[in-house]
Formats: C-alpha cells, sequence, structure tokens
C-alpha cells in the first residue's frame, strides 16, 4: 500500500493505493495522524480510488478518521470509485456518516464553496 498526504489550503488530501487491509491499515492510521494532526483547518479528502480492497480494520481506519475530524469540527469526504468500498459502506449502513464524492476536484469545490 502507499500513502500520500499533502496540504493544499484549505483542505488536507490523503492519497491511497492498494489493498486497505489488516496489512495496510497500520501504514494509513499512521500517515492519518500525521496529517490530522497538522490539518488547520481540518477538512480532509482521503481518495480511495485506487483501493481495490477494504477489509473491517481498514474501514476501522476511515472510522477512527471521521470521528477525529468530527469531534474537531472539521470535515472529511471519501472519494470512492463504483465498487467494493462504495459497496461495502452501504452494506454497514456507513453511507450514512460518510460524505462521499466521485472525484477529488468535486471534494475540492464542495470544501472551498463550504468555506
Amino acid at each position: 500500500m502507499v500513502v500520500r498526504c499533502w496540504q493544499e489550503d484549505p483542505c488536507t488530501f490523503v492519497r491511497v493505493v492498494g489493498d486497505l487491509d489488516v496489512a495496510g491499515a497500520p501504514r494509513l492510521r499512521a500517515e492519518m495522524e500525521q496529517a490530522l494532526a497538522a490539518a488547520d483547518p481540518l477538512n480532509v479528502v482521503i481518495d480511495l480510488t485506487e483501493v481495490p480492497f477494504c477489509d473491517s480494520v481498514g474501514l476501522g481506519v476511515l472510522v477512527a478518521a471521521l470521528n477525529h475530524v468530527q469531534h474537531m469540527n472539521g470535515r472529511l469526504i471519501l472519494v470512492l470509485a463504483p465498487g467494493m468500498i462504495r459497496h461495502l459502506l452501504t452494506i454497514t449502513n456507513l453511507d450514512r456518516h460518510f460524505e462521499t464524492s466521485e472525484s477529488v476536484s468535486e471534494a475540492r469545490e464542495a470544501l472551498d464553496n463550504a468555506a
């Protein structure tokens, strides 16, 4: 798994490539902790369009990030392609809690318009 984080005011972007599973989740968790600590304001876009698989451990990292961002009165948007992760959020009813977008540019625009 490859995780890349960068800041473009007013957003923090996290791009994940590879499986978000028990092996990759700790890497994402560590990267997210650093990114969230440095983010100001706490507007986060997580691009999961190149993540073909996510297990319960990976889902737990995403839920923890959402809880942290919401606790800090921030906003988190997941960028999702059609497929497994979108389906996983639906069957777990987490689609009601996560804000999603179909592209990074759409997510960025949503955060820019809210600022």
